[in-house]
């Protein structure tokens, strides 16, 4: 089994990040043969300084080693470092309806929310279909709000095989309804547009002031919250404590008597001891850069081999080669 997914170096990774993809993709390395890459080029559709976009770059490669990903079990690469992403996403637009893509429920959400539109971002899933149809990819796993663009890369293939012949493997999407979405900070879905994220690798006094500043209701202690499963603490600390604290909490809420400063601050706690592991082998990858930049070279020669007889195949498919 085959499987993709990407992440945008567009800014600091969050937990939502971390739950929602980055998780299930390393624990997808026991299943199959896995690519991950630094998705930069979709970056540029919404992050346009240069030093910040190489910056974040090394920072994603940093956060996803640290995590857990094994360059021995995946193949881990800067999507730039493959030009061939780039020809492969003109010869899929030709055949893109623009219907499909004006469907798009993330193109709508982002410029409903003073993101600026521009051909990127309108055009963001036929590289999204580029980046998974190059690598034969048959899983692909996304959080709940990216389905839409798997689905959308299944039309593209299958449009692509009825006009040129068989040549693109169909994906099918991985979602683990779970964690599918992580609630932001306001409730949203957490996310770097929306500015209500609690960072992976986040200094310890900053991210405990975001903790503790979450919007509760104006019950008091006593009271019973028969809501407590919808409590917006409870939602994350499900997923940062063992299931059985995490269980203890929502009964304690439910039943009245916890304060919503000490579920806060329990939050944080759960959350700063949950990653230390992941923090500490941070700092020894970045001492260690070398290495890190070797991954991601090593990484792009292995994804080439690959995109290279994918994209010569599409090439004769449609009479280019």
């Amino acid at each position: 089994m085959r499987i993709l997914s990407g992440i945008q170096p567009s800014g600091t990774l969050h937990i939502g990040n971390y739950f929602g993809m980055m998780l299930p993709a390393i624990e997808l390395q026991e299943r199959g043969e896995a690519y991950y890459f630094i998705a930069d080029y979709h970056s540029m559709t919404s992050l346009f300084d240069a030093a910040e976009r190489r910056r974040n770059s090394l920072d994603v490669a940093l956060d996803f080693l640290a995590c857990g990903l094994d360059p021995q079990k995946s193949v881990f690469f800067r999507q730039s470092d493959l030009p061939e992403v780039c020809e492969l996403t003109w010869i899929l637009g030709t055949l893109t309806p623009m219907g499909l893509l004006e469907r798009a429920h993330s193109y709508k959400d982002k410029t409903a929310k003073g993101i600026s539109p521009n051909f990127g971002l309108f055009a963001y899933p036929v590289l999204m279909a580029a980046d998974i149809l190059l690598y034969d990819s048959q899983v692909v796993p996304v959080g709940k709000d990216q389905k839409q663009h798997v689905e959308m890369t299944r039309d593209i293939a299958i449009k692509f095989n009825l006009t040129y012949g068989e040549t693109f493997v169909v994906p099918d999407s991985e979602i683990r309804e779970s964690v599918a979405t992580v609630p932001g900070l306001d409730g949203q879905k957490m996310s770097k547009s929306y500015g209500n994220t609690i960072d992976l690798f986040g200094e310890e006094k900053a991210v405990r002031k975001k903790i503790m500043s979450i919007v509760m209701d104006s019950r008091t202690p006593q009271e019973p919250k028969p809501d407590a499963d919808r409590n917006l603490a409870i939602q994350l600390l499900k997923l940062v404590a063992p299931a059985e604290v995490a269980t203890d909490f929502e009964h304690r809420l439910r039943e009245g008597g916890l304060g919503y400063g000490d579920l806060k601050k329990a939050l944080f706690e759960h959350y700063w001891n949950y990653f230390a592991p992941h923090r500490a082998k941070r700092a020894e990858l970045a001492a260690n850069l070398d290495y890190v930049n070797s991954v991601l070279q090593q990484g792009a020669e292995r994804a080439r081999a690959t995109a290279g007889k994918v994209l010569e195949r599409a090439r004769r498919a449609c009479g280019l080669g």
